[in-house]
């Protein structure tokens, strides 16, 4: 049983609390999105050249960048889970926040290492974005 009954100033703190966790939050989703447009037109333009003829020798040269595009879809794959992660370990860092406040224990050290484990997840999915925008410019190259 509770020992002592949560007050309004405790869960004042907690929202207080809660306000950059909210805002990487709401950078993450934006994030995925940008993630998830990328992989719309990777796929887009994989559907295009796949469909191209066996028999048709003028476009057959662009059927060599299906497996760089592959190598990119992954990248960007991996990156959307690392994102997607971070966002999970965030919010469940803001309901173990006021979890803890209803319950009267302190989170304070938890709540550093959570958000410090979405921060990674998030530093891990713009590494791996970085690395697909370089195999990108990498296919520019192979046009040129």
């Amino acid at each position: 049983m509770l020992n002592e009954v949560t007050t309004a100033e405790q869960i004042s703190r907690v929202i207080s609390q809660a306000t950059a966790p909210a805002f990487l939050l709401g950078a993450v989703a934006a994030f995925i999105s940008v993630l998830i447009t990328r992989m719309n037109r990777i796929a887009d333009r994989s559907n295009v050249l796949s469909a191209f003829p066996e028999g048709d020798m003028s476009r057959s040269h662009l059927q060599v960048v299906l497996p760089r595009l592959k190598r990119r879809a992954r990248l960007l794959n991996k990156a959307i889970e690392f994102a997607v992660t971070s966002g999970i370990c965030t919010t469940v860092l803001v309901i173990l926040a006021f979890a803890s406040s209803l319950l009267n224990l302190k989170h304070e050290y938890g709540a550093a290492v959570m958000f410090s484990i979405a921060l990674l997840f998030f530093a891990a999915s713009l590494v791996t974005l970085l690395l697909e925008v370089r195999a990108a410019l990498h296919d520019l190259d192979f046009y040129v």
